[in-house]
């Protein structure tokens, strides 16, 4: 997209005066765009006019442009400068929100994350008015270089995971940071919490738990996981409660199989097959 960023008008008044040459009407112009890198899975490309299939070269450069990811899917995205790439992990939706140029010739790069998971790798910015930032229904995550992960679960939980570098979490305007090896995680409409060291465990704890309603016979999964932890059941992204979550009921046949999916901010993913007999 081509974005004038200075635009010089002149008026002209009627009086006598000599001719004097006026300076010309300058435009800068300057590309700026998130481009996508590499594929898997089903990814779609989406713009305010609709969507269509992702392709490698495809490039998000207006507001409101994004992409969205399908199961076990993924895209790789390359911001203009060449300072990182952005993995956007399975059912994860990413849009644009600014992309704009600082006084200093900085890259301001501001993006929004609704649900699912992103992993960001990101070389230390040599403007001071470089900014990267990514909204989520809890708060906004800024960074100025680093790696690190956000898992963003289905009720707007965000989790931050930092590798290296530091990230600044922002929510009921209080601001926590979260330096290299540690996580933290903010409920909406809550202050972030405190940091603590970074476990990045995929650990699952889980069992059935055996109902009867109106003589049918019925069971649940309860497990347990990282609070920061993604979670997947058969393909559908679950909701944690301080790091517990709850399948629906499952009418009891002869034999029930549910594979869990356990993934962390930094994205490292175990798989589970729990079987009812």
């Amino acid at each position: 997209m081509k974005i004038s960023t200075l635009s010089c008008v002149l008026l002209a008044f009627s009086i006598q005066i000599p001719a004097i040459a006026q300076p010309r009407e300058v435009n800068v112009r300057v590309d700026l765009w998130l481009s996508i890198q590499q594929t898997a899975g089903i990814v779609s490309y989406d713009r305010p006019s609709g969507s269509r299939a992702a392709r490698v070269g495809d490039r998000l450069e207006a507001i409101g442009e994004g992409i969205t990811t399908g199961t076990r899917s993924r895209a790789d995205l390359v911001l203009d400068t060449g300072v990182g790439v952005i993995n956007v992990l399975e059912y994860t939706s990413l849009k644009v929100r600014r992309l704009d140029i600082a006084p200093d010739n900085g890259r301001i790069t501001h993006l929004n994350v609704t649900h699912g998971q992103v992993r960001l790798k990101l070389r230390r910015f040599t403007n001071q008015g470089s900014e990267l930032q990514i909204q989520t229904p809890a708060g906004l995550s800024g960074v100025r270089g680093t790696e690190f992960g956000v898992v963003v679960q289905p009720d707007g939980k965000t989790a931050i995971a930092t590798l290296s570098g530091s990230v600044v979490m922002t929510a009921q305007g209080v601001q926590v940071g979260v330096p290299a090896r540690f996580q933290n995680l903010t409920i909406p409409g809550e202050p972030p919490t405190t940091a603590v060291p970074l476990r990045d465990d995929p650990a699952l704890t889980a069992e059935f738990v055996k109902l009867l309603d109106r003589g049918t016979r019925k069971v649940r999964i309860v497990g347990q996981v990282d609070p920061v932890n993604a979670v997947t059941m058969n393909g559908v992204s679950q909701t944690i409660d301080r790091g517990e979550f709850r399948s629906p009921e499952f009418l009891v046949p002869s034999f029930l199989r549910i594979n869990v999916i356990v993934t962390t901010p930094l994205g490292k993913t175990q798989a589970y097959e729990l079987a009812f007999r």
